[in-house]
């Protein structure tokens, strides 16, 4: 199965008025991404730690209602903010409002300021990856169970690396898998990621799409990682004048391959 090459950005919705976040996406989505996503914070992750900052799911539904053929979500939702009942409630709505163009981005988080900040307990990387290994049974019934139905079996997203529980996880449920790391990083887990599919029994190299951030221009980093499997390339900017020029070369990389 040959999968289309696909240019992410993440809007990070930090460090900006909402009005800039609007003209973002709109320019992004004129530039022909094929997704955009953004977070799933309370706080800015860089600069000023106290900065102007927005959340992640009522920004989706305004971005379902303003595009018109992106794919949205968010890179990637925290698992521990939400009854996961209510997350794929949220997720349903909002595949419906966007005519079925979201994906629906989901990790065990870690931004530790977030839990403090809002009440939930932080726990351990291994309470948080159980809890989003319990959640994902539960977010997928929830989404079988409503009324109107999704519109389409909304494609899930799991972003993280633990070789032992997060790509077990990963292979069980996901549609796409991001990594974070290098491409040897990528590379490695990548397999682990398969072994655990066989385990399964999911077909992981060809069910599960495998996604990367991206900081360089193509000509310095594409090759290698489409060599590694990678078909989704997500280039971050973060506000308040969120920089599309790196993301406009990836997307002319995109139409020169095809």
């Amino acid at each position: 199965m040959t999968r289309p090459l696909r240019i992410g950005v993440q809007i990070q919705p930090q460090h900006a008025d909402y009005a800039q976040i609007r003209d973002a996406v709109r320019r992004a989505e004129d530039l022909g991404v094929d997704v955009i996503f953004n977070w799933d914070h309370f706080f800015p992750l860089y600069g000023d730690p106290d900065g102007k900052h927005f959340e992640c799911w009522t920004m989706l539904g305004a971005w379902a209602e303003q595009t018109s053929r992106v794919q949205i979500g968010a890179l990637v939702t925290c698992n521990s903010y939400r009854n996961p009942e209510l997350l794929a409630d949220m997720a349903r709505t909002v595949d419906h409002i966007s005519g079925g163009r979201l994906i629906l981005g989901i990790g065990a988080g870690w931004f530790e300021k977030d839990y403090d900040q809002f009440g939930y307990e932080f726990g351990t990387p291994g309470t948080r990856i159980a809890e989003l290994a319990s959640a994902l049974p539960r977010i997928k019934a929830r989404l079988a169970a409503g009324n109107p139905a999704p519109t389409r079996d909304i494609p899930i997203l799991i972003g993280g690396g633990g070789e032992r529980k997060t790509l077990r996880v990963v292979a069980e449920h996901a549609d796409v898998w991001h990594s974070f790391g290098d491409l040897d990083t990528l590379t490695r887990k990548s397999a682990i990621l398969d072994e655990h599919g066989a385990a399964v029994g999911r077909d992981t190299a060809a069910l599960v799409e495998r996604s990367v951030g991206v900081s360089a221009p193509p000509a310095e980093v594409a090759a290698p990682l489409v060599d590694a499997g990678v078909t989704l390339f997500t280039v971050g900017v973060g506000g308040p004048d969120y920089d599309l020029s790196l993301v406009e070369q990836w997307v002319a990389w995109r139409d020169a391959q095809a």
